[in-house]
């Protein structure tokens, strides 16, 4: 530049650190070097230009040292900070910069709230974040447009919020694709997933396209209730548009068909992905264990290694799955030793619960025992319930009724847990066991939570739970077509085991 004659201005260095920090991997050190040689560095335009570029890279500490030797720190030096701190994971200390930026009575605008929310989010601070809401959007202080609004409805959302997140969207001037997703991505959060597919047939009709993004959540919601034809009709829909069929999307592609019983066309999709990572591969892997196809499963899994794509940990709870259903104890262990020794992956509680899960099945209760005797972290109600399902196979009562109740005391609030223990009563034909199980449940306020199932028929999810009459103008069809399918069941030899029934009778 000065070669030439050409000398940089203040306007210079901050366009050149803007386009150069779009690559974290790149050191703007060097650009500082030239901006201290030609005087800019007290320039409060470049100096916070360069916090944010210093941030982008993941200097953030430098990026610190800049500010707080900054004479002047206006409120884009702050919201610099603040934002840096934010993409750098850091998030309790933006938030004690925004605190900072208050006590000195900076101007606080749009950008700098955005910033505070997506804190208050990573943090789990869902109060602070409806603190700002309140302050500083609902009294005007700042603009609600778009951006502000889905920050807001991605912050509630992730807390279980939904309805407050609703009423905000509900609530803004204006909606693009970035707010319609995160709505969408919010109930699927909450495992409000046919919320989830009525929002998406609202932004249809709304005329809204659809992303990647969007497209990613409805499919986890289709797999979810089972909504086959409609995650069919997304796959149609990405095929007419020519959607980039990016990894992420594939993934949920094949998670949708397996879990809707389509192990065919999830085979299809991924073997149409031209790159494959370890997501659509454990998307593959889950799904073929799911559908009880060991053999594959395992193949599957070494064909895996051998293409060089490293397993993680989920990989891992579908092998080990897999393994437990088919009954394979020493392939079963073999791959949970490989975690460690091969792969550098420490063991979750997920894993020992694939562990007990395979012993327990395999009638090895004392060893299962043993092994959640000596797990490194606390066992889960879920590890327990694995060894408590192994107990009602094997018919060992003493050690089920143990478990059972250290159930009960670990979840007391959880009806499930009850259940568990009425249900092995019930089967060892324990029926005053069974009773104070009821009575207790009782004392405690507990009620029981009806399971809960959905089904689509002709495009429409249909939900239903135990002894159910909400669907009234079908209930006696329903119902026939049950006692039919019972009586179909008899003939071919299938006797069902009533005495698991008793817990859900209102008999206390």
């Amino acid at each position: 530049m000065h070669r030439n004659g050409v000398v940089p201005d203040k306007h210079t260095f901050p366009l050149l650190l803007k386009a150069f920090s779009k690559s974290r991997n790149q050191n703007p050190c060097q650009f500082y070097a030239h901006i201290v040689k030609y005087g800019f560095d007290s320039d409060d335009f470049v100096r916070n230009s360069l916090i944010s570029a210093f941030s982008n890279c993941g200097y953030v500490n430098l990026a610190r040292q800049l500010f707080d030797d900054s004479t002047h720190k206006d409120f884009v030096a702050w919201t610099a900070m603040i934002d840096g701190y934010v993409k750098n994971g850091c998030a309790v200390d933006g938030l004690r910069c925004f605190m900072d930026m208050r006590s000195v009575s900076v101007r606080i605008d749009a950008v700098t709230v955005l910033s505070v929310l997506v804190a208050a989010g990573m943090v789990g601070d869902v109060w602070f974040g409806r603190w700002v809401h309140g302050f500083y959007v609902v009294r005007g202080r700042v603009r609600f447009d778009v951006y502000v609004g889905s920050v807001l409805i991605d912050m509630y959302s992730k807390f279980g919020f939904c309805d407050d997140a609703r009423k905000i969207f509900n609530e803004m001037p204006s909606r693009n694709v970035v707010s319609w997703t995160t709505l969408i991505a919010g109930y699927v959060q909450c495992n409000r997933f046919k919320d989830a597919l009525h929002v998406f047939k609202d932004m249809l009709t709304g005329h809204v396209k659809p992303n990647q993004s969007t497209l990613t959540s409805v499919l986890t919601a289709c797999a979810q209730v089972g909504a086959f034809d409609q995650g069919m009709w997304i796959h149609g829909y990405i095929d007419r548009l020519k959607l980039d069929m990016n990894l992420i999307l594939g993934t949920a592609l094949i998670d949708m068909y397996s879990k809707c019983g389509c192990i065919e066309e999830a085979l299809m999709v991924f073997e149409q992905l031209p790159k494959k990572d370890v997501y659509p591969w454990t998307a593959m892997i889950n799904g073929l264990a799911m559908h009880g196809d060991v053999l594959s499963c395992l193949n599957f899994f070494s064909s895996m290694l051998r293409s060089g794509v490293q397993p993680n940990e989920v990989t891992f709870i579908g092998v080990l799955s897999a393994c437990a259903h088919g009954g394979l104890v020493d392939e079963g262990c073999k791959l949970f030793k490989s975690m460690r020794d091969d792969h550098k992956l420490e063991p979750n509680v997920d894993h020992y619960g694939c562990m007990v899960d395979l012993l327990g099945r395999a009638g090895y209760l004392e060893e299962a025992r043993k092994l959640i005797e000596c797990m490194p972290m606390e066992p889960s109600p879920g590890v327990w319930g694995a060894l408590f399902a192994a107990c009602m196979i094997h018919n060992a009562f003493e050690l089920g009724e143990y478990i059972g109740n250290h159930l009960i005391k670990l979840q007391p609030n959880h009806s499930g847990r009850y259940a568990l223990l009425a249900n092995l009563y019930s089967k060892c034909k324990r029926w005053d066991g069974g009773a104070q199980v009821r009575q207790l449940m009782k004392r405690k306020g507990v009620d029981k939570t009806p399971g809960c199932s959905w089904i689509q028929v002709n495009g429409v999810v249909s939900e239903f739970i135990s002894y159910d009459t909400s669907h009234s103008t079908l209930t006696n069809h329903i119902y026939e077509m049950l006692n039919y399918i019972n009586v179909e069941l008899k003939l071919i030899g299938y006797d069902s085991d009533t005495d698991l029934l008793a817990f859900d009778q209102d008999v206390v």
